[in-house]
């Protein structure tokens, strides 16, 4: 790490900034022979006449919209630091949500700041680690140089791309520790930057700033729909491939399954959105299965719940629920198109001027009428909902928001959200199941072990709404007319 240095310390005798060698390496040191060699010989590779990045537009009148929301008032917002895996390892980076909706960027140890203007208005600065610096070796002596984890943009070349003047970040902690005036910050994203500004925060209002951040992403601008359709295309092919490799996936488990989808999102998109589920024969009963280390069989179903994030980190959320033979046996089929049924009946609830919360009490409305049709449960309909009896089969709500995070726009407010409004524009899945464990001894011996759950991504329109995923069968009969097609 580079020295402290203190304005104090006259220029002429601040130390020379070092970086020290990896523990345990295999060179002693570095001679200053080699330190000075390291110095020169670089071309020049400055990138001159960048094209601002596609969502530049949008992200400039989401700031405007923040800065409408908080005059006055200084706002932070971190993209985040990178995290530990083991040692001297890290996690591949994910900015975090927040900042990436508001600049486009998406490297670590960034923060976006607004600065107030008066009593409205506000000045963007985007603080940014700079290249790095080759007269120190911090560019080859630091684990985090560019010599070792690639080039990073020059702050010139940021300033183009965004959109935002940018400025060094390592500036930023002294700025925020002397600068005067209300401070709100997005936490949990950068403990450098909390600490700077412990002083100056409460928990309440930096709250209502993540609040406000959370349901300013509800309604989804051009570029984001569009975003979303990319993810949703990918997130099909992905489904595709899967289908094409279940030969292969018998042979060995789910986690051919879980490579192959993963293979799509990284040629496709930036990443898969979620730990995909990968989820075979009694496996599928559990909702979030991300093990993916089971044993894949003909004869039972697979429930594949993926989703391709395309490179501006929004994500598909789909799920299907396949018979890995490529036919549903009848008591498979028999529970399939009881969800299809109430899928149906949860989408058809998607309109503008519709609550958020009708899809979920239409879907349910029908796997409880299935559920008491089957015997399982004793009616009336109105009873069971109302004791909410059908959980024992369907636990989980029917959907939730889509965007830049899979399970999007989740600090917003219930009256806001749950209890809210839909308008056109905003994105949500509508995703109901049925799910009998292997060892439940309430159901008939046929059912135990099966689940399914259809996820589809609809957008709400102006007259309704578009099922973004349409390009994936839903019904019994076209999913093994689909999976017959493309196993040839």
């Amino acid at each position: 790490m580079a020295d402290e240095l203190t304005p104090e310390t006259p220029e002429e005798e601040q130390p020379k900034k070092t970086h020290k060698q990896r523990k345990n390496g295999l060179y002693p040191g570095v001679s200053d022979e080699l330190a000075e060699s390291m110095r020169s010989g670089w071309a020049d590779t400055e990138l001159h006449g960048l094209e601002p990045i596609a969502q530049a537009a949008h992200t400039l009148a989401r700031r405007d919209a923040l800065s409408r929301r908080f005059p006055g008032e200084r706002l932070v917002i971190p993209a985040g630091r990178l995290k530990t895996r083991s040692n001297d390892t890290e996690y591949p980076f994910r900015a975090s949500t927040e900042y990436a909706y508001l600049t486009g960027d998406q490297t670590e140890n960034g923060v976006l700041v607004l600065e107030p203007t008066g009593p409205a208005g506000h000045t963007a600065t985007i603080y940014l680690l700079p290249r790095s610096d080759r007269e120190n070796g911090e560019f080859w002596l630091s684990g985090q140089g560019e010599l070792w984890v690639g080039r990073r943009h020059s702050l010139t070349e940021a300033e183009q791309l965004l959109g935002i003047p940018a400025k060094d970040v390592r500036e930023l902690a002294e700025a925020l520790t002397e600068a005067e005036g209300p401070v709100r910050a997005v936490r949990g994203h950068d403990s450098v930057i909390e600490s700077a500004l412990t002083d100056k925060v409460t928990k309440e209002r930096d709250e209502e700033l993540r609040v406000y951040l959370s349901e300013a992403r509800a309604v989804k601008d051009t570029f984001e729909i569009g975003e979303l359709q990319k993810a949703v295309d990918s997130t099909v092919r992905g489904f595709e491939d899967v289908v094409k490799v279940l030969d292969k996936a018998e042979a060995t488990s789910e986690r051919y399954i879980e490579g192959t989808f993963f293979l799509r999102a990284r040629v496709e998109g930036n990443d898969i959105g979620y730990g995909s589920i990968c989820a075979a024969g009694p496996h599928a009963c559990t909702l979030h299965w991300v093990r993916n280390d089971g044993d894949v069989r003909s004869g039972d179903l697979l429930l594949l719940d993926a989703g391709v994030e395309t490179h501006s980190l929004y994500t598909a959320d789909v799920t299907r629920t396949l018979p890995i033979n490529g036919t549903y046996t009848d008591i498979q089929r028999k529970i399939y198109d009881a969800v299809y049924e109430s899928q149906e009946a949860g989408i058809a609830a998607v309109k503008p001027g519709a609550k958020f919360r009708d899809f979920h009490d239409a879907s349910q409305h029908v796997l409880a009428e299935k559920l008491v049709e089957w015997g399982l449960l004793e009616g009336p309909v109105e009873r069971v909902l109302e004791l909410g009896l059908q959980r024992r089969w369907t636990l989980h709500g029917t959907g939730h928001m889509l965007g830049m995070d899979v399970h999007d726009c989740a600090a917003a407010r219930t009256e806001a959200y749950v209890e809210g409004t839909l308008e056109p524009g905003m994105c949500l899945t509508v995703e109901p199941g049925l799910y009998f464990q292997a060892d439940d001894l309430t159901v008939p011996e046929e059912y135990r072990g099966i689940g399914v759950r259809i996820e589809d991504d609809i957008l709400v329109t102006e007259d309704g709404n578009r099922n973004l995923s349409a390009g994936l069968p839903r019904t019994s009969t076209d999913v093994e007319a689909w999976m017959a097609r493309l196993k040839g």
